[in-house]
């Protein structure tokens, strides 16, 4: 690699990662656990005024600022910004951390037209990704479990809104499904540009601020046992971002630091090229 330090103890320095859903939870953890090894962290998020919390954060626990960019993901347009500030801004980007996502509690038309949890977990990043391809190095894509409940299908990406109202949708079909989308993602990116490095994780049922807007599901997060701390489940982000890439299974998905099968239709290349191809139309991409 050309602007990327060489493995050290079979780890590779990144020199610049940016972290998208870093205001908090996992994204916030890894920002910190980075910027603990001296790798400067690009924080993105949602609000203002969280970002400007977990900027302080970072520099409380590092002694060093991140850099702080707004996006929202249910916003298209908000994502082509971002990648334009991210390209003024720096010529090489080692990482770019994937892992912003939300879980619609009830059916969600974005402004763009597309189910909010297949537009903010899977459409918006593979815009940003896709904006930024020429300058990055790796990528590492936050999945889930999760994707054994998606059903995907390139013909409709709305196809989780039920066509029936709120009775019909299921929020974890829905969810399951952009996880899924996440994984197939990672795989074809990696088959589409090899010279990329792009996997994707699980990190595990994790105690974060992820879909609190809801009393029951906020009281749940407080209350339920065997959660993971957010550092815990940003252990397996952080060794992804700094393992030495031939130590990595390009395009795998990952578990605890350990590669790991996901359910065949989440490995399934046919399907990954489709949904490449259906996902570059809905963003007004080439599908290239």
């Amino acid at each position: 690699m050309d602007h990327e330090n060489g493995p050290v103890d079979g780890r590779a320095t990144p020199r610049l990662a940016v972290i998208t859903g870093a205001s908090s939870g996992i994204g916030l953890a890894a920002a910190i656990a980075l910027a603990r090894r001296d790798v400067p962290v690009v924080l993105v998020g949602r609000h203002v005024e969280r970002l400007a919390a977990a900027a302080a954060e970072v520099r409380e626990s590092s002694g060093t600022t991140p850099a702080t960019y707004r996006a929202d993901f249910a916003v298209l347009d908000e994502v082509r910004a971002l990648a334009g500030q991210l390209r003024a801004a720096y010529p090489h980007i080692d990482v770019l951390a994937n892992n912003a996502g939300a879980i619609a509690l009830r059916p969600v038309v974005t402004v763009d037209g597309f189910e909010l949890s297949i537009q903010t977990n899977h459409l918006a990043p593979f815009l940003l990704t896709n904006l930024l391809l020429d300058r990055i190095r790796r990528v590492v894509t936050t999945a889930s479990a999760a994707h054994r409940f998606g059903a995907v299908d390139p013909a409709d990406l709305n196809a989780q809104l039920g066509g029936g109202g709120p009775s019909r949708y299921r929020r974890m079909r829905a969810y399951g499904t952009s996880k899924q989308a996440n994984i197939l993602f990672a795989a074809e990116l990696a088959r589409r540009h090899p010279t990329v490095t792009s996997v994707s994780f699980h990190p595990g049922a994790v105690r974060t601020r992820f879909a609190t807007d809801h009393p029951l599901v906020a009281w749940g997060m407080r209350v339920a046992p065997l959660l993971r701390s957010p550092q815990q489940g940003a252990q397996t982000l952080v060794w992804l971002a700094q393992e030495a890439p031939t130590r990595l299974v390009n395009g795998g998905y990952y578990a605890d630091r350990k590669l790991r099968r996901p359910w065949a239709w989440a490995a399934d290349q046919q399907l990954a090229g489709a949904l490449w191809a259906a996902s570059a139309r809905a963003v007004g991409l080439a599908e290239g």
